[in-house]
């Protein structure tokens, strides 16, 4: 390390010029001392130094070529690390298998390392996009891929919901018993919402949908079909009535997205305070079902 740091106003910027400089001073040696001792005691011989000079120059080349080639793996994991777009076993990976020296050991850590770096940046963004409880978006993965939306799709409706009378889920048959009903009702509006459409919880006992391409009525309808089919199939039953929920819409053309997720939040509690198990529009805040 001290001989490396030494070295290092040589070339500072290129290690593989550092080295190839040291490699031709270093071959250059003997024809340097032979040249020296020739000229010192007159005895230097015109044919020998031709022959020393030459091969010279050809270990010099031969020894440029072999660190080029020896460094070139090393280049690879520098410029894979810069620009973080080697995948493994991807174009331009290279096949060490055969190799046990230090470079492969080198080689392989760094793709240990990317490996493991790669699976925690996921894990990462699964844990702050996703809802650790319900296993769909969280508040921040479903604004993320709200704002995401390319523009052709960035128009339809918001819907806010909120389950009637979730406190008494927990007071009365305890914090387990609310976890499965938040679970229900997730996977609830994970199956019955189409594939373009994005669930997602949006805090406690409040959800958001946003309803792709559709206008109110249409995302009221989609609504009142989810809420027809738990009366049916109950995900839990207060007082031995099936839990329902309120819910508040509002139109998104692309612009206001805060605008327009408030004004959903607005006719969630309109509903509410119309006697829940509704859902209002926040155009006229009437109810819809």
């Amino acid at each position: 390390m001290k001989f490396y740091l030494a070295t290092s106003f040589i070339f500072p910027r290129s290690l593989r010029m550092r080295i190839f400089f040291l490699c031709f001073v270093a071959t250059h040696v003997p024809l340097l001392t032979y040249t020296v001792w020739g000229l010192t005691t007159g005895r230097i011989a015109a044919a020998a130094f031709w022959l020393l000079l030459t091969a010279t120059a050809v270990g010099t080349v031969l020894a440029l070529l072999g660190i080029g080639a020896l460094l070139a793996p090393i280049e690879k994991l520098a410029d894979a690390l810069d620009t973080q777009d080697e995948e493994e076993g991807g174009e331009g990976a290279v096949d060490l298998s055969r190799a046990q020296d230090l470079i492969q050991r080198l080689y392989n850590g760094v793709h240990r390392a990317r490996r493991s770096t790669d699976k925690t940046i996921r894990d990462l963004d699964v844990a702050a996009n996703e809802d650790m409880l319900t296993g769909i978006l969280n508040r921040r993965g479903f604004m993320k891929k709200v704002n995401a939306l390319p523009a052709s799709q960035r128009h339809g409706c918001f819907a806010i919901l909120d389950i009637d009378h979730f406190k008494r889920v927990n007071d009365e048959m305890g914090h387990d018993e609310g976890d499965r009903v938040l679970r229900a009702l997730a996977g609830r509006l994970s199956e019955q919402t189409r594939r373009a459409d994005i669930v997602a919880r949006w805090g406690g006992e409040e959800f958001v949908v946003f309803f792709n391409g559709v206008i109110e009525t249409e995302a009221c309808w989609a609504l009142e079909r989810i809420a027809w089919r738990m009366q049916g199939d109950p995900i839990g039953r207060i007082d031995d009535r099936p839990i329902t929920f309120s819910g508040g819409v509002c139109r998104w053309v692309e612009g206001d997205l805060t605008g327009s997720l408030t004004h959903a939040d607005e006719a969630l509690y309109e509903a509410k305070r119309n006697g829940r198990d509704q859902v209002c529009t926040a155009v006229a805040l009437t109810p819809a079902r």
